[in-house]
């Protein structure tokens, strides 16, 4: 009886007490000299880690090839693409400013025979751009044609800027130009600097 008892002991230490290679998954290795066990586990994770970074190096092998072709392509100045790229920036700032807008200096008014544009002490021609800072109003104007003597106020302050109701005060003159925001109005017929009129508050909204 105790021979069979130590029989079974024997057995189920065999089977649930000592670890078994195969089942565990791992593969008896001499480690050093002396005995130990390598995890199949382990070894799978470490293959897998040695593929990943060789794949890495090969791909940054491919990529620094591919831009070393490029840069010995016989027909790519490396030189002339970087001043290229200067330049364009350069015009690209150039051409901003340049959109900033110009103002009249001085601002002149003038009657039709007067050419519109920027006016400079040296190209005297008629704004075409007037703002006016007291009503915030642009500055109308209409050529071969004078206010009527009966304007007021009120007209242009109900009727601005439509020239439909305007018209009803404009009178047919040749050489003449008439100006008017919702509280100025001018009819002009040779050319005017406006520091000389203290009355209007029109300035140069810039072209």
């Amino acid at each position: 009886m105790a021979e069979d008892l130590d029989e079974l002991l024997d057995e189920v230490e065999s089977k649930f007490c000592r670890p078994d290679p195969l089942r565990l998954g791992t593969v008896e290795r001499p480690r050093g000299g002396g005995g130990g066990f390598f995890s199949n586990d382990q070894n799978r994770a470490e293959a897998k880690e040695n593929l990943r970074l060789a794949e890495t190096f090969e791909k940054e092998d491919d990529l620094d090839s591919l831009i070393n072709e490029i840069f010995e392509e016989p027909h790519f100045d490396k030189k002339h693409f970087k001043l290229k790229s200067k330049s364009s920036g350069n015009t690209s700032v150039r051409a901003s400013i340049q959109g900033l807008g110009k103002s009249c200096s001085p601002v002149y008014i003038g009657g039709s025979t007067v050419p519109c544009g920027i006016g400079t002490n040296t190209s005297q021609r008629a704004c075409d751009h007037l703002r006016c800072t007291a009503c915030d109003f642009w500055v109308e104007s209409y050529d071969d044609y004078r206010w009527d003597k009966s304007c007021d106020y009120l007209f242009f302050r109900n009727n601005m800027p439509e020239f439909h109701k305007l018209k009803t005060k404009l009178v047919k003159k040749k050489g003449t130009r008439a100006y008017a925001c919702q509280c100025s109005w001018r009819a002009v017929e040779e050319l005017t600097d406006l520091q000389t009129d203290h009355q209007l508050r029109w300035v140069c909204g810039k072209h």
